[in-house]
């Protein structure tokens, strides 16, 4: 956040609010746990891209690879732009909902990806973690906003332990329902999907604090003829 807006800013929050900060991470915790470390991505490599006419060994691997890689190419350089727009602008609140609304609808389609649809999911899995990653780049830049510098760092702490204790919640859960699903003699076709809703749906539910409690402080800054992607890289 740009020095301007900061000190415009006054850093007191009431419990309501920081609570709502924390939440952040742990509505989107269980997005990192169960697409990006464990169910999917196994189910990419597994199923989705071996289902494909013509796959090489090692391709659903380096298929995967080159989904996330993309998506961190693009948020290399398109995040600080953002950061800029939403300093400048003080809509971080706004551009928060849309990259949180963005992750928890790709997440949601990606139930409805069938097995050798391997673009398909590679541009959903893309468009996901690339709305995940602004959701943490924007969540972040309202700490400074919250409570004093001296008190960032355990705050921030807070915000990880709900964060690990969501991401194992929503594991949990979406284990039992792969239990549950094959003891009832259910395909993994069919019940991978749904831990698939179950993530994006604990996403959605468990975000709507941050939502109603969440303030934007920072005040925008007086429109003028400004290069965004210029002043995203200046130092």
């Amino acid at each position: 956040m740009n020095e301007v807006s900061m000190q415009q800013v006054t850093p007191m929050a009431e419990r309501r609010e920081l609570i709502s900060w924390a939440l952040y991470d742990f509505a989107n915790s269980g997005y990192t746990t169960v697409v990006m470390s464990t169910i999917y991505s196994t189910y990419f490599v597994g199923v989705i891209a071996v289902s494909s006419v013509d796959m090489v060994a090692g391709m659903p691997t380096l298929l995967w690879s080159i989904a996330i890689g993309l998506a961190n190419f693009v948020v290399m350089i398109i995040g600080p732009v953002v950061g800029a727009l939403a300093d400048h602008q003080a809509r971080k609140k706004i551009f928060l909902l849309i990259s949180s609304i963005g992750c928890v609808l790709a997440t949601a389609l990606l139930a409805f990806v069938e097995p050798g649809e391997v673009l398909l999911s590679m541009l959903l899995v893309t468009i996901s973690a690339i709305m995940f990653a602004q959701g943490e780049n924007l969540i972040a830049a309202f700490l400074p906003e919250l409570v004093p510098k001296e008190k960032m760092g355990r705050m921030s702490g807070y915000g990880w332990s709900v964060g690990y204790f969501g991401g194992l919640l929503t594991l949990g859960l979406c284990l039992w329902l792969i239990t549950w699903g094959q003891q009832q003699g259910m395909a993994d076709t069919d019940i991978i999907p749904l831990t698939l809703l179950l993530t994006a749906g604990i996403f959605a539910v468990s975000v709507m604090p941050t939502f109603l409690w969440l303030r934007e402080r920072a005040v925008a800054q007086p429109e003028e003829d400004i290069s965004y992607f210029r002043l995203s890289f200046s130092i």
